[in-house]
């Protein structure tokens, strides 16, 4: 049986579910990712994936996945981590803990979908050859 990528990130789910709702928790504003750009360093290293971290004021992380073949396509994928200054009131049992700071753009959710694209396409034995 083939596992697609699909199959890959559906057993990925509940950890992705856990890394949104911890991002989501914890906001940072812009140039100020500290904390989310060591999650996501963290769980890139957990995954077995390259990365260079330190870019873009500081808190960017670039994940490198090469092509698996000679001639093999790359793909570039990109997420915004930084949130907004507004000030929660969802009454989520993830609701922000940083008073006036919240993901209320949707960040958390973009970085903690790449996160999960980036260990699916990191498990293909022939990655990124035929994925456009």
């Amino acid at each position: 049986m083939t596992i697609t990528l699909s199959d890959r990130v559906r057993e990925d789910h509940e950890r992705l579910i856990a890394i949104r709702h911890d991002i989501h928790q914890h906001p940072e504003l812009l140039f100020k990712e500290h904390r989310t750009s060591e999650v996501v360093q963290r769980e890139l290293k957990a995954d077995g994936i390259e990365f260079k971290a330190g870019l873009a004021g500081g808190t960017g992380v670039l994940a490198f996945l090469p092509a698996t073949k000679e001639g093999g396509k790359t793909v570039a994928l990109r997420a915004d981590m930084d949130a907004l200054p507004i000030l929660e009131q969802t009454g989520l049992p993830y609701a922000s803990t940083n008073e006036g700071v919240m993901h209320a753009c949707g960040h958390d959710g973009h970085t903690t979908i790449l996160l999960g694209a980036a260990k699916a396409l990191s498990q293909e034995s022939t990655r990124l050859n035929n994925v456009l």
